[in-house]
């Protein structure tokens, strides 16, 4: 359903407009209801989800076993983490303190559409991770299979 790069501006106040043409997606499939947590194996990267799909995940992630703890880990920094915000009149989001001042993101970011979320990067760790290549001995079974 999302796609593509945009690059954001974030407000002194830690707002940022979402892209017009994400916005009537938005509004039809989570009411503009989104949730805002942590990627768990990503640095200066947040995930962004529609209120429904932020719901499955979380009832999965809080479904492991709290023994192991690995799964405590990432509880804490997905569901633990979450904020629920919803846009505003001039289709706004406020980004969570803790979360901005965790991932690095300040002035400018960029909001990647991975599908049925969002990835809102710093600028300097999207130029980071973007810039790196995928070397032959990383690709998996799966993507030997794709077709390019």
């Amino acid at each position: 359903m999302f796609q593509g790069e945009t690059a954001i501006s974030v407000d002194d106040k830690g707002r940022l407009a979402i892209p017009t043409a994400y916005r009537e997606p938005i509004a039809r499939v989570c009411n503009n209801r989104l949730v805002i947590t942590y990627n768990p194996f990503e640095q200066g990267c947040l995930w962004v989800f529609p209120q429904p799909d932020w719901e499955r995940v979380r009832d999965e992630v809080n479904a492991l076993p709290t023994v192991k703890r690995v799964h405590r880990d990432l509880q804490l920094k997905l569901v633990g983490a979450a904020a629920l915000v919803e846009l505003d009149g001039a289709a706004r989001v406020l980004l969570p303190a803790s979360q901005r001042a965790t991932s690095g993101i300040e002035k400018k970011a960029v909001l990647l559409g991975m599908g049925n979320k969002f990835e809102l990067w710093s600028e300097q760790a999207h130029l980071a991770k973007i810039q790196q290549t995928i070397g032959e001995e990383e690709v998996s079974e799966e993507m030997a299979g794709l077709r390019l």
